[in-house]
């Protein structure tokens, strides 16, 4: 004997599957949002190396020995305001000196450090 009622889903089994099915889009969610804020600091990170190397390009580019000390300038890539603050340090060697160019810039509203490059200038 086959009862009518048998046959199909009872409303607990579709319950379950509904809240499976809803964990699983909220993960794929926060995965899809995980790879966009990367996306977006990458593309951020990518700006930043070009005004710390477009700095250090200009300095080199004067052909003399930087001088000792800091300074900051502003950097405006593809519409993002980035600040750019070189750091002038001397070596043991007086023909040689220390540069490094630290970018910082704005990401979710934190004032962070983007990016240091570190490099040696000496005497043309």
């Amino acid at each position: 004997m086959s009862r009518q009622g048998e046959a199909g889903f009872t409303l607990i089994e579709i319950l379950v599957a509904l809240a499976i099915t809803a964990m699983a889009l909220a993960a794929g969610i926060q995965a899809t949002g995980a790879l966009t804020r990367a996306a977006e600091r990458q593309s951020t990170q990518w700006l930043a190396q070009l005004c710390a190397e477009n700095t250090l390009v200009e300095m080199r580019l004067t052909r003399q020995l930087p001088t000792i000390g800091d300074s900051t300038a502003a950097c405006s890539q593809a519409g993002q305001e980035l600040e750019v603050r070189t750091s002038v340090q001397p070596t043991p060697n007086p023909n040689f000196r220390r540069v490094d160019a630290v970018v910082t810039g704005w990401i979710d509203g934190n004032l962070v450090n983007l990016l240091t490059i570190s490099t040696i200038m000496g005497r043309y």
